[in-house]
């Protein structure tokens, strides 16, 4: 008898993908994006398959008391260059914090997902909110285990 390797198609996978709802408040931001990318590539589900998008949406809530430690609110940077020469800009996580509280889970979130159309498309699924209101109530998202 021989077994065989177990290959999900896109059409399995749109129709068992799932809304599953995070609440930041008080966690970590690394932590809290490892387990987020995993969820939505769909490496915690027996039916993963690496190039097809097996993952599923996560609503992420409370986004503006996720947690840094140590210095990290004065020491951590972003940066951007605008293409012009002298375009470089620094922003620190306590200004770009104040300014866009989403973007920082966003961006661990992206640095964790494969750098090809397949990441792009399972960054789509990724909702980021600044408080606990979101609108997606009507698919009844779950708390993420």
């Amino acid at each position: 008898m021989t077994t065989r390797t177990f290959s999900a198609n896109p059409a399995d996978a749109l129709a068992s993908r799932k809304w599953y709802v995070v609440d930041a408040a008080g966690q970590p931001l690394g932590r809290l994006a490892s387990k987020i990318a995993s969820v939505l590539s769909g490496k915690h589900k027996p039916s993963y398959t690496k190039h097809v998008d097996t993952g599923d949406f996560v609503v992420v809530v409370n986004a503006a008391k996720v947690k840094l430690t140590g210095n990290k609110l004065d020491q951590k940077h972003y940066y951007h260059h605008s293409a012009i020469p002298g375009g470089f800009k620094a922003e620190s996580y306590r200004s770009l914090f104040q300014r866009h509280p989403e973007f920082p889970i966003e961006k661990a979130v992206k640095g964790m997902l494969p750098k090809n159309p397949l990441g792009r498309k399972m960054l789509d699924k990724l909702k980021v909110y600044e408080t606990a209101d979101h609108p997606h109530a009507a698919q009844q998202p779950q708390p993420l285990p």
